[in-house]
């Protein structure tokens, strides 16, 4: 059994074909994952309200339940577009949701998992932005928005962002950056950090220790494996 770890799909319908490839994945995972470990941005919005779910999730939902009768554990670390999980993943999935990241125990390893918008302190602009979309107010203003309204304001910002992004050399991650956050985790006595939100994968070994850096499921199908003690990266479509 392994676990696996997965950011940024940023899924927005099921016809995409980032979408159909991550339900692929998902579904050859069963039996054969112990945890799924998603560190954030998985979806292109959501909110998380009580009673329904919108329905162009439902296919990823429905993979994530089997994923969970097949026995893995999912871990759900919020992103800057997925916060708000809401009820259905903590009480209907079971999942254990950790808003700002946190740290998880594999084969007696301490690893420090995050989406990563929040490695940067200087970046105090996007900080107090978060702060205001996470807090009570709009938590109670999202909960009353009606879901339609919802979806339609995600379908017109997520049609931006699509039309701003286009296959190109991969970009590259702020690996000072990086190297910090993963030093000050290694200090405090864990042996891997995980972090998502720079669509670049990275690794970097620091004495027996591993920072890894995810890519995307846009247009990588970047994940990260850890097996036997070990973590890798790779890609779905060079799986084997």
């Amino acid at each position: 059994m392994r676990d696996l770890f997965i950011a940024d799909a940023h899924l927005l319908a099921p016809q995409d074909a980032n979408y159909r490839r991550l339900l692929e994945f998902l579904r050859a995972q069963r039996g054969r994952t112990r945890t799924l470990v998603l560190l954030g941005d998985i979806f292109e919005f959501w909110i998380g309200y009580r009673y329904c779910v919108f329905s162009a999730y439902v296919p990823l939902l429905e993979a994530l339940h089997e994923l969970r009768e097949a026995g893995a554990r999912i871990v759900y670390v919020e992103g800057n577009h997925d916060f708000h999980l809401g009820p259905y993943f903590a009480e209907t999935l079971g999942c254990d949701i950790l808003p700002d990241g946190g740290i998880i125990e594999l084969d007696g390893q301490k690893i420090h998992i995050s989406h990563g918008d929040l490695i940067d302190p200087a970046d105090r602009g996007y900080r107090l932005l978060r702060r205001f979309l996470r807090s009570r107010f709009l938590r109670l203003l999202a909960a009353n928005l009606p879901p339609d309204w919802a979806w339609a304001i995600a379908r017109w910002a997520g049609n931006l962002s699509r039309r701003s992004y286009s296959p190109r050399p991969r970009r590259e991650a702020p690996l000072q950056l990086l190297e910090e956050h993963a030093r000050r985790h290694f200090a405090s006595g864990c042996q891997a950090v995980v972090t998502g939100h720079f669509h670049a994968p990275v690794r970097r070994d620091f004495d027996g220790k591993v920072m890894i850096a995810l890519g995307d499921w846009i247009d990588q199908y970047s994940y990260a494996v850890f097996a036997d003690g070990e973590f890798s990266l790779a890609e779905f479509s060079t799986e084997s």
